[in-house]
Order: C-alpha cells, then sequence, then structure tokens
C-alpha cells in the first residue's frame, strides 16, 4: 500500500475532498455529543451529590419551573440539531449527484468477488484502475443476492441489488491503493469479498487501458491470474472442499452428478461449468451459487483456466 492511501489516525484515510466534509461533518458530532453528555450526566451527578437527603425529614424547597432555562434546553438542542440536519443534507446531495463528464465503470457483485467492465470492453476482477483527479461513475448490478459496495477511503457506500442498477461515483484527489469491501452480508465468504482501487496517474491509466493484460504470459500464468481474480474466493489449490471443489488432481478425474450420472473433467466440462455452472451439479455440492463468467473472460482466459487447471496435478 502506498503512502498516501495509510491512515494517519483513527480513520480510514481521506482520498477524497468528499471524505474531507463526511470528517469534518463526524468530527462535529463527536464533539456535540461528548459536550452534551458531559452537561447531562455531570449535571445529573452533581445535583443528586450536592441536593441529596442527609436526614429522613428532610424535604426539598418547591421549585415550580423556570421559563428562560426551559426555553434555553429545547431551543438550543433544536437549533444544534438542525444545523446538522442541514449540513447532513448537503454532505449526502454532493455524495448523490452524479457529474455529467464522469468515467463510467461497470461493476458486477456477484458471490463473493467484484467484476469491472471499461467502455473498451476490459474486464478485471478483484482490482480496477482509475486516474487521479477524474470523476468516476460506478454503475453497478449484482447477478445473486444484495451486496454493498464500500470503499472506506472515499466515505462512500451504494447497496448492488440483482435486477436494477445502482450508482455510486467518487474522484480521488491522491494516488494510491485503496481498499473496496462489501459491506452487506451475502453468504459464508462474505468477508473475502474485496477488491482494490488503484488511483494512478492519467499517463499510466491510460496506458494500462490499452495494454493487453496477458503479454508475454503463458496459458497456465493467464489462468493463475484469473484465478486469483475470481476463482480464489470459493476454489482452494489444494483437494479440500471450499464453496466449491478444490482444483489440485480434479483434472481428467470421474466425477458423480446429481441424478447418479458421471461426467469426466477435460476442456469441455471446465469450459461449460464456467459458462453455464448450473448445467452439470457435482453431487455433494449446492445448484446456484456459481455466477455465470459468460461474457465476463475471454476465450484466452477460460482456456488459461484450463490449462492452469490441468497444472495441478
Amino acid at each position: 500500500m502506498t503512502p498516501a492511501s495509510t491512515a494517519s489516525h483513527f480513520m480510514p484515510p481521506q482520498a477524497s475532498e468528499v471524505a474531507h466534509s463526511v470528517d469534518v461533518l463526524y468530527g462535529f458530532l463527536l464533539i456535540a455529543s461528548f459536550i452534551s453528555c458531559v452537561l447531562v450526566i455531570g449535571g445529573l451527578i452533581y445535583f443528586a451529590v450536592k441536593y441529596r437527603r442527609t436526614s429522613p425529614d428532610q424535604k426539598s424547597a418547591y421549585i415550580s419551573h423556570n421559563t428562560t432555562l426551559e426555553f434555553l434546553w429545547s431551543f438550543i438542542p433544536f437549533v444544534i440539531f438542525m444545523v446538522v440536519f442541514v449540513w447532513g443534507w448537503v454532505v449526502y446531495s454532493g455524495l448523490r449527484t452524479m457529474p455529467e463528464d464522469a468515467l463510467e465503470i461497470a461493476v458486477q457483485g456477484q458471490k463473493w468477488s467484484w467484476t469491472f467492465t471499461y467502455k473498451n470492453g476490459r474486464s478485471v476482477g478483484a482490482e480496477f484502475w482509475v486516474p487521479v483527479g477524474q470523476n468516476v461513475r460506478l454503475v453497478m448490478s449484482s447477478s445473486d443476492v444484495i451486496h454493498s459496495f464500500y470503499l472506506p477511503a472515499f466515505r462512500t457506500k451504494q447497496d448492488v441489488v440483482p435486477g436494477r442498477y445502482t450508482n455510486l461515483w467518487f474522484r480521488a484527489e491522491k494516488e494510491g491503493d485503496y481498499q473496496v469491501f462489501c459491506a452487506e452480508y451475502c453468504g459464508d465468504q462474505h468477508s473475502g469479498m474485496k477488491a482494490k482501487l488503484h488511483v494512478v496517474s492519467r499517463e499510466q491509466f491510460d496506458e494500462w487501458l490499452g495494454n493487453d493484460p496477458y503479454k508475454g504470459l503463458s496459458a497456465v500464468e493467464v489462468g493463475q491470474k484469473v484465478y486469483q481474480s475470481r476463482c480464489i474466493a470459493c476454489h482452494n489449490l489444494t483437494e479440500a472442499k471450499n464453496v466449491g471443489p478444490g482444483y489440485k488432481g480434479i483434472w481428467d478425474k470421474m466425477e458423480k452428478l446429481e441424478g447418479g450420472a458421471e461426467v469426466k473433467v477435460d476442456e469441455n466440462y471446465i469450459r461449460e461449468s464456467i459458462l453455464d455452472p448450473n448445467a452439470k451439479i457435482v453431487l455433494g455440492f449446492p445448484k446456484g451459487v456459481m455466477p455465470t463468467f459468460a461474457g465476463q473472460l475471454s476465450e484466452a482466459e477460460i482456456m488459461g483456466m484450463i490449462e492452469f487447471i490441468k497444472s495441478l496435478k
């Protein structure tokens, strides 16, 4: 992680102007709450001690009310609450008003990973790149359950809902690497549903966007990169069962399917399992858990996964 993205206090790093605005409001709420707590609890303790009963026949003096005091302890909190309401509305409005000149990136959430697709067709998983100082708009959807795209360094979060599109925008002010989390419980691998945001210069971004990500890599190395970005949350590189089967030793193996039929783990089976994962369900594994990667992986990436699994004997 680069220094720009490292927190220097108890809050995550501030990577945008909006993050600064949210932190100032949050700090005001903390200070106001602390002062209120001291006044109320401190006053309660002070009066309880000062006017405690010291003898059985002691009687308190009759006090009706104090109009000025009653007005002040009602009006002052009202003013503070209205200030916080308007302040919060201004900050929230800034978070939800989408800029028109933004770089748009399509985001797909699925158990338990994120996929990012750019306008030129480049698709990546587990990490994505944006230029510093550029408005970025994420157009997001889910292929299974509700997820929540959370960028702590930008103080912004948005639910990702199946069957519809939701939007989130930000403008990174500092170069660095920033963590993305899913903030909506979505299953037993929820805590592993992470991604990395790389904020780079415009020159670096343009170079990255136009480059072949697998240039100079063998098919096995391509498959390894696909595994690390798309498959690692549900599949091990051992024989141990996770959400899905472990990859080690699975190649050329006969697997028993739901219903009693058998299938050989070969090129066609792996390809079908990537593009239509519910076509053949191995006995002992749930149906409908693995999302389809049709349209998300290129032929080179699919062949890379096949070669990578072959290598794990």
